[in-house]
């Protein structure tokens, strides 16, 4: 009996789930800009994911030397043209993408990882622990993030390594700030008082009812991050405290590039583009999940 009566409620959240499925993936469809954010992103996935096996040069991608080649323009042999070495700058561009998601991925992972267990311990127990972490916060907020990445990256040694520790241990204010709001509004909904009548412990509450509702926030600004955390770690790697040459990275290549302008614009120009795609595309895929998750914060 007792099987009985759970398979018609499991299908009825199985097909309330695919409904809703179904309304975020229309939704989504709607907006023009989000679905180019979404191509963008997936043309980005797909070449950190094959870019080895689709260069035509991939031996350019550590440093190979062909000085007979050194600062050609594009042509069909070498579509991007190629850099002060001889090396092909659509294999080198195309390479740096997989330098750039574990790079993004680590940031944005590392300061979630931090920031949401403090934010929403900040907003459920208030007092005492959220001011001491608000306070840790604010201290962190009031420095420019980049300033602050470059400071820790001069201490710790230029590398790409060492940047991305850097913009992890700046990042993460951004998420306490986020869910502490988040959990705060929480703490005292109807769900959350019922679930402390009938003696569930904190952890229990924090797991199951305030954690889950801040999910749809957390993703959005992880989506819309991963672009931005992509160009500081550039900006890094152009300053000379990222990636080092040989390395494939898209702000080192604009950083050694530079020299070369305006006469060799290509060694800069694709690069820097890369960069551009990049960020649009995690920012328009980043607005349209804002629009499906949490429309109340969209700008209409």
């Amino acid at each position: 009996m007792s099987l009985a009566l759970q398979r018609p409620g499991f299908a009825a959240r199985h097909a309330a789930t695919l409904r809703q499925l179904r309304f975020y993936a229309w939704s989504f469809g709607r907006s023009p800009s989000s679905m180019l954010g979404l191509a963008i992103v997936l043309l980005f996935l797909a070449l950190a994911a094959f870019g080895p096996w689709i260069v035509p040069y991939p031996g350019d991608g550590s440093g190979a030397m062909n000085l007979s080649n050194r600062l050609k323009a594009p042509s069909a042999a070498h579509w991007f043209g190629t850099d002060e070495m001889g090396n092909d700058l659509f294999s080198r561009v195309v390479l740096a993408t997989r330098t750039s998601l574990w790079v993004g991925l680590t940031i944005v992972g590392v300061a979630t990882l931090i920031g949401v267990p403090l934010g929403i311990a900040a907003g459920y127990f208030g007092g005492w622990v959220r001011m001491v972490i608000m306070r840790v916060t604010d201290i962190f907020l009031s420095v420019p993030g980049l300033v602050l990445a470059l400071a820790i990256v001069a201490a710790l040694g230029p590398g790409i390594l060492n940047g991305v520790i850097a913009l992890s241990l700046v990042w993460w204010p951004g998420y306490v700030r986020l869910v502490e709001a988040k959990a705060l509004a929480l703490r005292s909904e109807p769900f959350v008082e019922a679930a402390r009548a009938v003696g569930a412990g904190h952890g229990r509450i924090l797991a199951l009812h305030i954690l889950p509702n801040c999910t749809s926030p957390i993703i959005v600004k992880a989506s819309m991050d991963m672009g931005l955390a992509i160009l500081s770690a550039a900006s890094l790697g152009f300053v000379g405290l990222g990636a080092k040459p040989p390395a494939p990275e898209w702000g080192a290549m604009i950083s050694v590039a530079r020299t070369y302008m305006p006469n060799w614009w290509w060694y800069a120009v694709f690069p820097g583009f890369a960069i551009y795609l990049t960020v649009l595309g995690f920012n328009l895929f980043g607005d349209g999940l804002r629009d499906i998750l949490d429309p109340r914060s969209s700008r209409g």
